[in-house]
């Protein structure tokens, strides 16, 4: 469709839950990889720690508040008091509800740190420091695709983990040896 081109190319492609696409043959040489795959990330990662954080605090706050309210209007000789009261205290209970499933707190922490390590490895990297120095262009590649896809992978199983025992993830997946969980036996 005519002018649909520019906005594809400034958003990555993504899949339907919302990851960047898994690279193409672009991604076969260090700066192509650095474009289709770090970057995309680096922004995916962004983008839902910000969405995370804004979610935890509006929780946060939505209970602070809320809880502060409800002794006080428990407290005033109006007519209206009671019912407020009642309703600001249901909705403070639906936002730590919540908060207690989607975890946005933990979910944020994961997303932010591994978009950081995403940033501190393309800057390694590219100034050849740290875990690259030294190392051949080819061995310096090999390195950041191994490191980079190490963590976009441990983030994965991070908020695996952390959706498990929210209560998120389908009692059907089957998961990792490595990771707790409360429906299994003990052995």
């Amino acid at each position: 469709m005519p002018g649909t081109h520019d906005q594809q190319s400034e958003q990555p492609e993504q899949t339907l839950d919302g990851h960047p696409l898994a690279p193409g043959p672009e991604a076969a040489t260090a700066q192509g990889y650095v474009e289709s795959r770090l970057r995309q990330y680096q922004g995916w990662y962004d983008r839902k720690a910000v969405k995370m954080k804004a979610m935890h605090l509006r929780m946060r706050t939505i209970s602070v508040v809320g809880g502060a309210l409800v002794p006080v209007l428990v407290n005033l000789d109006l007519s209206f008091a009671k019912l407020t009261a009642t309703v600001l205290s249901l909705i403070v209970v639906g936002s730590v509800s919540l908060e207690s499933v989607y975890r946005y707190r933990e979910q944020w922490k994961n997303y932010r740190s591994t978009e950081q390590l995403l940033v501190h490895e393309r800057i390694y990297f590219e100034t050849k420091v740290g875990p690259y120095t030294g190392l051949s262009e080819s061995e310096a590649f090999r390195t950041l695709v191994t490191r980079v896809e190490k963590a976009i992978a441990n983030e994965n199983s991070a908020t695996l983990n952390v959706m498990t025992l929210g209560g998120q993830v389908n009692a059907d997946v089957q998961l990792p040896p490595a990771v707790p969980d409360a429906r299994r036996e003990p052995q």
